[in-house]
């Protein structure tokens, strides 16, 4: 990359940076200090905030790097993360949107805890919340290394570590100073330039082919060596046994992971109602659904004018897809409107990554300081002493990403994110579902049903090809892989269901009917609810 790339994109990084920081402040100055400011906004967020909220919590790096770049590599096998994150929105909207807001006041805990003894549902649901935020904060940090890095010409390791690193401490502000106010407004800023970017970068391609989406198509499969491969099943997940599970394994990880992820939970209590959650989700669902159908066209334009091979040479994973095709569709490296172009959407996907980030690790510390915390010492915790240890907690969270997205430099963005949403289905989804609609419920069950998913999931992870014994893994020098999927939800997701109803049925204590009762009231009705 030139100089010129180098210095506007850091320009564009740097005036992103400063309205963020300025609206972290001046929301700092405003807020009164209480849990349910820093944790929820006051619940004051309209429908439409929330909703644009939501999306530009949802539309993560993964999403505008990771998704297009496996499209732009594997073809139509790369669309099932788009598929996958689109239809995951109906569980969410249909079984827990409303809900949620009704039988809970900040974390999914809330939502457990309001029918179970209190202090082991907290802490089983905390832990898992936090793993499943930090895994998530992981495919964020890879993305912000992976474009600076570009941004640099792929030269030195150092630009990538010190990329990560400032990005974590950004969040840690945004979180600590702001809370949930501030942090609503970044992702709105956030999801406003992202969606502007993305209809742009959509309509050149299209302009390119004449608005010929078949020629596109056949472009890319003619680009791609592949030929009519490119553009049917099994490019990525055919073949063996093995593929073919694994890609059954990560579309049941997809579908089922929306609705278990912490971020996501936290964003229905900062409406007023539980009314105005469920308008949120349909909001959210028609700028997400625009959203993936035009990742569709950046993947495949990728593959057609920058081609497969030059994604690869940038970045193995597939990471700088978009980047790289900005840069062909305003003229060319060199060119000025190559260079304005790469640069606008070298910053929008930063300042993706940057408003992603400070959700997730808003969402995270919550679990630390309301669940874990707060439920060791709840009896002389106060509001505001919470909300300190949400702050403390926030550093503490930045600390363990930052390790992590090192570690993980090389790995593609949004299949971090499928691990992500693996554990989130296989640990927290079944745990909600078991709380809201199974009047038998029991304390056993909900503890078991979080770690009968969580151990696995994590275990299943650690044994598989992502950590060992093939040239892509985390450590490529050693084997110790003993389970043969990459994704693990086949298997957790199950365990996690089968787990919460065993431990229901052999529960001594009887599953409390009079609090199953209150809870479903508030849950249908709203009466009572925070």
């Amino acid at each position: 990359m030139t100089g010129d790339h180098q210095t506007l994109a850091l320009l564009l990084f740097s005036a992103f940076v400063a309205v963020t920081l300025g609206i972290t402040t001046w929301v700092s100055r405003e807020r009164r200090g209480s849990a349910e400011e820093f944790y929820a906004g006051g619940r004051l967020f309209t429908p439409m905030e929330n909703g644009f909220a939501i999306a530009g919590d949802y539309m993560s790096a993964a999403s505008f790097l990771g998704i297009s770049g496996l499209i732009a590599l594997f073809g139509h096998d790369g669309m099932l993360y788009s598929v996958g994150f689109l239809v995951a929105w109906l569980v969410v909207l249909f079984l827990v949107a409303e809900l949620v807001r009704n039988c809970g006041r900040f974390t999914l805990a809330d939502v457990v805890a309001a029918r179970m003894s209190e202090r082991p549902v907290r802490i089983a649901a905390g832990t898992s919340s936090v793993t499943v935020s930090v895994l998530y904060l992981v495919a964020q940090m890879v993305g912000a290394g992976s474009l600076v890095a570009l941004l640099l010409g792929g030269t030195g390791e150092a630009a990538r570590t010190w990329t990560v690193v400032a990005v974590g401490a950004l969040m840690v502000v945004y979180v600590s100073l702001g809370g949930m106010r501030a942090t609503t407004w970044i992702q709105i800023v956030k999801a406003v330039l992202l969606l502007a970017g993305t209809v742009t970068l959509t309509a050149l391609v299209l302009i390119r082919f004449h608005g010929d989406f078949n020629r596109l198509l056949l472009s890319a499969a003619e680009r791609s060596g592949h030929g009519a491969a490119f553009l049917a099943p099994g490019l990525k997940y055919g073949g063996d046994w093995t593929a073919r599970f694994d890609f059954i394994s990560l579309g049941l990880a997809l579908v089922l992971g929306t609705a278990g992820l912490p971020h996501i939970l936290s964003r229905f209590y900062t409406v007023p109602t539980a009314r105005a959650a469920r308008r949120s989700v349909v909001w959210a669902i028609g700028l997400i659904g625009g959203f993936y159908l035009m990742t569709i066209v950046l993947g495949f334009g990728a593959a057609a004018i920058v081609g497969p091979d030059a994604v690869r040479a940038s970045n193995a994973a597939g990471n700088t897809a978009v980047p790289l095709l900005a840069l062909d569709l305003g003229g060319g490296a060199g060119s000025t409107g190559g260079t304005v172009l790469f640069a606008v959407v070298a910053a929008v996907a930063f300042a993706t990554i940057l408003a992603v980030v400070a959700g997730i690790t808003l969402a995270s510390s919550a679990s630390v300081a309301h669940d874990l915390y707060a439920s060791l010492r709840r009896r002389r915790t106060e509001p505001r002493s919470e909300v300190a240890v949400a702050r403390v907690a926030a550093v503490g969270i930045g600390v363990v990403a930052i390790a992590l997205g090192l570690l993980a430099k090389d790995l593609n963005v949004a299949f971090l994110v499928g691990l992500a949403f693996a554990v989130a289905a296989s640990a927290n989804l079944p745990v909600l579902l078991y709380s809201l609609f199974w009047r038998g419920f029991t304390t056993r069950g909900a503890v078991w049903s979080v770690y009968g998913g969580l151990v696995p999931a994590i275990v299943l992870v650690l044994l598989s090809p992502v950590v060992s014994g093939s040239p892509e893994s985390l450590f490529p020098g050693v084997d110790f892989q003993l389970f043969p999927l990459r994704n693990p939800g086949l298997v957790s997701v199950p365990l996690g269901f089968l787990a919460g109803w065993l431990g229901t049925v052999t529960s001594s204590e009887p599953a409390d009917e009079a609090k199953h009762a209150e809870t479903e009231v508030r849950a249908l009705t709203g009466a009572g609810a925070a």
